[in-house]
């Protein structure tokens, strides 16, 4: 069988190209007749186009599971859009759990004053946000330092409301 492939040519592809030339069998013939419609083959009839790229994403992330944990990236995002120039200014959110929003605030105050705005703050995220399982938001002040150093310490008043 060696003798008759052409010097230079891999038995490999020479096996290829023999087996190339010989003419369909009865069973791969009516396997391709029976493949499918042959319109389906035709350049630009119907479903030929192809789908855009926003599609191929969208899909994507939906068959991924993505959506909620991109809801949620989006609403980090777009904090100033729900809270405001000025309260997105002097707030970011921290942390997202289990439908919990915890937002961090510059001074206790601001803290305080979301605080009696939550209710607009969370009607507005589940309308811009639906699929980022929001259920609750949470408002703190700023972090404070602590005095308590050591094991034996005095109780006293504690530092109060000094940093904010």
């Amino acid at each position: 069988m060696s003798e008759e492939r052409p010097p230079g040519i891999p038995e490999t592809i020479a096996t290829y190209l023999r087996l190339r030339g010989l003419p369909l069998s009865r069973a791969a013939k009516r396997k391709r007749r029976n493949r499918g419609d042959p319109d389906g083959s035709q350049p630009f009839a119907k479903g030929r186009d192809p789908g855009t790229l926003g599609d191929a994403i969208t899909a994507l992330t939906t068959a991924s599971g993505w959506t909620p944990q991109l809801e949620r990236e989006e609403l980090a995002l777009g904090w100033e859009e729900i809270a405001g120039a000025d309260n997105a200014a002097h707030s970011h959110i921290e942390t997202f759990a289990q439908g919990l929003v915890v937002v961090r605030c510059d001074s206790t105050a601001r803290s305080k004053q979301m605080h009696l705005m939550r209710a607009n703050f969370l009607t507005r995220i589940l309308e811009v946000y639906p699929d980022a399982g929001v259920k609750e938001i949470r408002f703190f002040g700023p972090d404070v330092p602590t005095w308590k150093h050591g094991f034996r310490r005095v109780q006293g008043r504690g530092p109060r409301d000094t940093y904010g």
